[in-house]
């Protein structure tokens, strides 16, 4: 009688010519899959995502490009920055109505004809800087891109809605997301500038086109995993009460946005100047790549994490670690004037940026009322833009009038400021411990 195998025993078997060992150890137990594997084990999550970052790159390409086009044809930079900032006004202004009806009506129904919109406003201003229109017209069809949908917005309303009820999921599916802006608003401008000085200089207007079209077609199309309409928010009476503008602890919330946006706009304007000045100009995209890439990275370890406290109490330890790292560039453009040594402090320094936007945008979900989500995400964003423009002129007048290495103490304002607004609207027991 053939002896049966015992555990952890191999039974050896033999054929014409093979020779085949069959172990019957115990195996070693397979390593449970991360967070962000497990966040896209979820069905359509893949999908939306895919087709959400290949619309959300064009969103770092379209100011550039508009810039590069604009500047090479007709010759003038203050044109160029004039007609951008009439785009970031108009965008200000028309983007948390695009999200009221995204929330009201749905995400397809309305992201397709308001990317359709802002598409032909792309297009309008490619053919009026080709042909030589009037320069009104430019400042006219840069405006109808205002209508462009808040593509990050509505990826963050999906995951909200798929992983409701589960927080350290959705914690994970916010960094994920902090981390894609990061890396689209690292490669766009990248990308545009490489696309207008190798062919011509409307190339990278119409490649953000055709990506931002063809993205958010195939985002709509993940119907599946869309989050459900919520039609009105009420009578009368009570739309005030349900407006983000009007929730709970949301003012604080958007002024710190604001904040941080003047430290991404000067931060922007004053290494420009500082590599410009030093003969290096071709370099600061680099530089300023560098920390975004240093937040990209932060932002997915901080998606690792796990919090057993609530948010607002990590929330101004992050903006307290952004503005001390933020201390970094000042020092090293001050003592050290080396482009170098700048770009190993930004880089540094970006580490802070994304924990703490994460931070910000998981505290606006929580207090954004049922049935407005994309309207209140769209609200911070339109905070950071104005906050962006509003650093810009302020590192502009500092470089102008106290020099580039100065320039670098805007950032650190904006973010101290942003930290005592946080400290202000912080509980007294979360003041107590900072």
């Amino acid at each position: 009688m053939p002896q049966q195998p015992t555990r952890g025993t191999r039974l050896f078997t033999v054929t014409a010519d093979t020779l085949v060992a069959v172990g019957f150890g115990p195996r070693p137990p397979r390593r449970p899959p991360g967070p962000y594997r497990r966040l896209f084990t979820r069905p359509g999550t893949r999908a939306f995502t895919l087709a959400n970052l290949l619309a959300r790159l064009p969103m770092g390409m379209f100011s550039v490009s508009a810039v590069v086009m604009i500047a090479a044809t007709r010759g003038s930079y203050a044109l160029a920055g004039a007609v951008t900032a009439t785009g970031l006004a108009a965008t200000a202004l028309a983007a948390p109505w695009i999200a009221r009806l995204v929330d009201r009506y749905g995400q397809a129904r309305v992201a397709v004809p308001a990317t359709a919109l802002a598409a032909l406003g792309s297009l309008a201003l490619l053919l009026c800087v080709r042909y030589d229109a009037p320069a009104w017209t430019l400042f006219a069809a840069y405006a109808a891109t205002a209508t462009t949908p808040n593509t990050g917005g509505m990826s963050r309303a999906r995951w909200a809605h798929l992983l409701k009820g589960d927080p350290d999921a959705l914690h994970t599916a916010n960094s994920f997301e902090q981390a894609a802006d990061e890396l689209c608003f690292m490669l766009g401008p990248v990308l545009a500038a490489f696309l207008c000085g190798t062919f011509f200089p409307e190339a990278g207007t119409l490649v953000g086109v055709v990506l931002l079209v063809t993205g958010v077609l195939a985002f709509a199309a993940q119907r599946s995993t869309e989050p459900p309409p919520h039609g009105r928010t009420g009578a009368a009476g009570d739309t005030a009460v349900k407006s983000p503008l009007r929730a709970p602890g949301m003012a604080p919330l958007l002024a710190v946005c604001l904040a941080m946006g003047a430290v991404f706009g000067a931060t922007e304007v004053v290494t420009l100047a500082f590599a410009d000045a030093r003969g290096h100009h071709a370099a600061a995209g680099v530089v300023l790549a560098l920390q975004a890439a240093g937040s990209c990275g932060a932002g997915l370890l901080y998606g690792r994490l796990r919090f057993t406290g609530p948010a607002e109490d990590r929330y101004p330890w992050c903006l307290a670690a952004m503005t001390a790292l933020l201390i970094l560039p000042l020092l090293a453009a001050s003592l050290t004037g080396s482009l170098l040594a700048l770009s190993a402090a930004l880089l540094i320094a970006g580490m802070a940026t994304a924990p703490t936007m994460i931070t910000n945008m998981t505290l606006v979900q929580h207090r954004t009322p049922d049935g407005r989500l994309n309207e209140g995400m769209t609200l911070a964003v339109t905070a950071l833009l104005g906050g962006i423009a509003c650093g810009s002129a302020a590192g502009g007048w500092a470089v102008e009038h106290l020099g580039p290495p100065a320039g670098y103490g805007v950032p650190v304002t904006a973010a101290a400021v942003a930290l005592l607004v946080s400290l202000a609207a912080a509980p007294s027991g979360v003041r107590g411990r900072i």
